[in-house]
This record gives C-alpha cells, structure tokens and sequence, in this order.
C-alpha cells in the first residue's frame, strides 16, 4: 500500500510519488530561538520523526533538514530587554532545544542549518526576484527591500486566502511598500537596534526578513525542488505562503506536498511564552511523566488534530504507556528481549494511511492483549512472537522500552542504577521479613513502595517491579 499524505496545497490526501525514486528531501520549519522551547515546539519534532522513521522503514533514503531562526525583531526585543547578545540568547537556547529533541529520541537531522548562515544565499535570491520584477528596494531610504505581491498572481493559493481580503504584511512600516500586503525580504538598519545585528548587502547595512531564510536554505540543501516541506498549521499564512511565492517567483519548483501539523493548545488557546502558558519539561518531569510518555502522548494523537493539554489527558498517557512498558519488560524477562519483528499489516496500513498513529496504536493494543493472555497461560511461543511484533511498532513510534534511546547513556541511566540500588535494598528487607513470616513488615515494606509509584510483582522468577499503576 502506498503511503499517502494529507497536502494542504491541494486540500486532499494525496499518494506520496518522491521527486526521485528511493529518495526523500524533508525540509522542516525549526525554531525562532527567542525563547527557550515549550512542549508545544516539542510536538512538530516528534510528529516529523515519526514521519521520518516510517519513511526510512519504507526504504527511503531521507534528508532530514531542521532550520534555525537566530536572527528575527523577537530576537532583537530580548536582546534589548536582556542586555545580552542576540546571538548569546539564540545560541542558549539552541542548546536547550537539541538537549529536549534528545530527551524525546528525536532523531537529528541530516543538517540543521542557522539563518545568519545563509545570507549569501538569501542575497542571490533577492536580487534575482528584484531582476525579474518581483521584489524592489524600498524609496523612502530605508535600506527595506520587499516581494511585490500583486506581481505573483497566484499569491494565496496555498493558504485559501484572496489576496483582496489580506491586511498589511505587518512586517515593516507601510510607508516603504508600494501595497500595504508586500512582505519584507531584506531590513535595512535601524538605529535604535544591536549593531551587531547586520551584514552588508547591495541594498546597504541589513538584516534577513523572516521568511526570505527559508526559501535560501531549501534551496542550498535539498536543491530547487523537494518532497516534503513541513511545519505548524499557524505557519500556512503569512510564512508558507511567503515561502511559496518567492521560490516560485525566482524560478524554484520548490516542494511538492505541503504536511502541517496541529497545534499544542492549552484551555482553548495556543501555548506560548506571550500568553504566559508556556510549559517545558522540566514541568512535566515534576509530575512525575517521563519523556518517553510525553512521546507517547504526542503519538496517540493524530498529526493534524488538535492536542489541548491537560495534566489528566497527559496522565492517563502516561499510565497507558506504562501498561505497554509493562507487558515489554514482563515478557522480556520470560523469552528474552529478542529483535523487533515484522509488521502487522493493520498497522501499516494505519500508517499508510496519513500517519495514522491512533489506528496504528488501536491495532498494538489488540497485539498487547494477545501477549497478555499468553504471558497469563505460560505460552511462551506467542510471546515471543507478539513481543517482536510489538516492539517492531513501538521502534516506527519511536517508544519502544528496550531502545538504547530509552535504557542507555546520560544521566538518566545514572539516576535508573541509583533507583535499582535503593529499590534493590527495599526488596531484600522485604525478602527477609517474608522469610522469618513477618509478613507485617513485609507487606510495609511493599506499602511504602507502592506509595513512592513503585508496584512490586511477585514472578515464579522472583519479585519485579514497574513504575505506576499495573493491570
């Protein structure tokens, strides 16, 4: 079965035909680093890697491309703000985003490219746009170069807007425009920001505007055109739209399936450090939801839903994957760990089927229920078997309990042997007591465990213990 994928250009979902065959350029719109990232900037990197992970399960040889954005006003504004360097605030918080991206098991991208790292590139596309009639310098001094939007008669075709019906860009002040709707390819300097906040350029002194930067590094990694082009549904209009009508303007085919993901919403309204909302993972590590089960939150929905966090919907994420994580470790212990196996054609037509990550994880569940019951008859074959079938759906998910993204390395694993060591110990009094039948002090001990989140099973292979609630 094909996949096939939701294409906001043409308001259906499509098959998915690469532009060369066996090949896959992804382009994915990264972060404006002002601010450090909030789980709401986490969900597009963890709904891009499992796009990425099923494409590379199909075959595919994928270049994964990622942008930064450390150069923009927002940047400026704390940078006045803070007194400190835009390019210091981009950077911290660059740090931050690839130490979350990590954390999730987000796989890097094949490159991640800077803004400030491509002027060169942005300059050649203004001049050519300029050259062509699309773009002009602005007359008023300024050094503003801008996109002649009623040059580019199909402006709005990729978000449904009419251009009659578009308020001013809003990017700059209108007096430099010939339409209030021409959007900002080049800022010329402003007295009153950093000056270290420009490069030279034939327009004079300046600066990138927001959506020239993309356009330059599709360009400069995955070529004039390219397959995927990615990024949050608020992105559709102004920057896509941008995006589109200057690519195309300055001769590029630029992408061929537009794939927008839903929005992180809280109470209703978008997340956001402006909105006071912002929540990161610190936050969600103090309710005791660990990466891998803010992953999995992020998986059970589909891409293009909108997710509007509670702390009880990520709660019982957490619990359901703990129910999974449970039946892992359990049957493990029975036939050991083995490989990930095939997939079950219910999940890969689920995925086929624009990610379907909710029917995919319906059709785990059923394999789940199977290898309960056999792990309750004692029928090791099945087990085995449905363990490597389950595993092999939990790797394209990007959550399954026995990757080394999840049981090795950093200083998680430190504080997991730390755990084991104490829990080991409780374990033992606990065995002693039961030896002597003091099975007060036995059941205490177990108590008290139970009131940390630690559930103790006793095996015939000894006692075990999980983390959270157990069936």
């Amino acid at each position: 079965m094909t996949l096939r994928l939701y294409d906001t250009a043409t308001r259906s979902v499509r098959d998915f035909v690469p532009r060369e065959a066996g090949k896959v350029g992804v382009y994915l719109c990264g972060l404006t680093l002002q601010a450090p990232p909030h789980i709401g900037h986490l969900r597009s990197g963890v709904n891009y890697d499992v796009l990425r992970r099923w494409l590379l399960a199909a075959g595919y040889q994928v270049t994964f491309i990622r942008n930064l954005t450390d150069i923009d006003d927002k940047l400026l504004v704390k940078s006045g703000e803070q007194g400190r360097p835009f390019w210091s605030i981009a950077y911290a918080n660059e740090l931050l985003l690839a130490e979350s991206y990590r954390a999730l098991n987000v796989l890097p991208p094949t490159y991640e490219p800077r803004a400030t790292g491509h002027i060169p590139e942005m300059h050649e596309l203004i001049v050519k746009l300029i050259a062509d009639g699309h773009a002009y310098p602005a007359t008023d001094g300024s050094g503003d170069v801008y996109f002649d939007v009623a040059s580019w008669p199909a402006y709005g075709s990729l978000s449904g807007q009419s251009p009659d019906a578009m308020q001013s860009a809003g990017d700059a002040p209108d007096r430099g425009k010939r339409d209030p709707r021409d959007f900002a390819l080049w800022k010329g300097a402003k007295p009153d920001e950093p000056a270290d906040a420009y490069w030279p350029s034939p327009w004079g002194l300046g600066r990138p505007g927001w959506h020239i930067e993309c356009s330059a590094m599709c360009w400069r990694y995955l070529g004039p055109e390219f397959d995927i082009h990615g990024g949050g549904l608020d992105l559709t209009f102004p920057h896509h739209e941008n995006e589109v009508a200057q690519s195309k303007a300055a001769g590029l085919p630029f992408a061929r399936y537009w794939v927008h993901h839903g929005l992180l919403s809280i109470g209703g309204a978008k997340m956001g450090k402006s909105a006071g909302n912002a929540l990161d993972l610190a936050y969600v590590d103090s309710l005791g939801v660990r990466p891998v089960e803010l992953r999995y939150y992020y998986a059970a929905a589909h891409y293009r839903s909108v997710i509007d966090y509670s702390e009880d919907s990520l709660r019982e994420a957490a619990t359901a994957y703990r129910r999974i994580e449970g039946f892992v470790q359990r049957a493990a212990e029975r036939v050991g760990a083995g490989q990930p196996g095939e997939l079950p054609a219910g999940f890969v037509a689920a995925m086929n089927d624009d990610l379907n990550t909710s029917a995919a994880l319906a059709v785990l569940q059923q394999h789940l229920r199977d290898g309960n019951t056999a792990l309750s008859t004692g029928d090791d074959v099945t087990v085995r078997t449905t363990l490597a079938v389950v595993r092999a759906m939990l790797d394209i998910l990007g959550i399954d309990p026995l990757s080394p993204a999840w049981t090795g390395g950093g200083r998680s694993d430190d504080l997991r042997a730390v755990v084991d060591s104490l829990i080991a110990l409780a374990l033992e009094q606990r065995a002693q007591a039961r030896g002597r039948k003091d099975w007060t002090a036995a059941d205490a001990v177990r108590d008290q465990l139970k009131l940390a989140g630690v559930v103790v099973e006793d095996t015939p292979q000894g006692p075990r213990w999980t983390i959270g609630e157990q069936d």
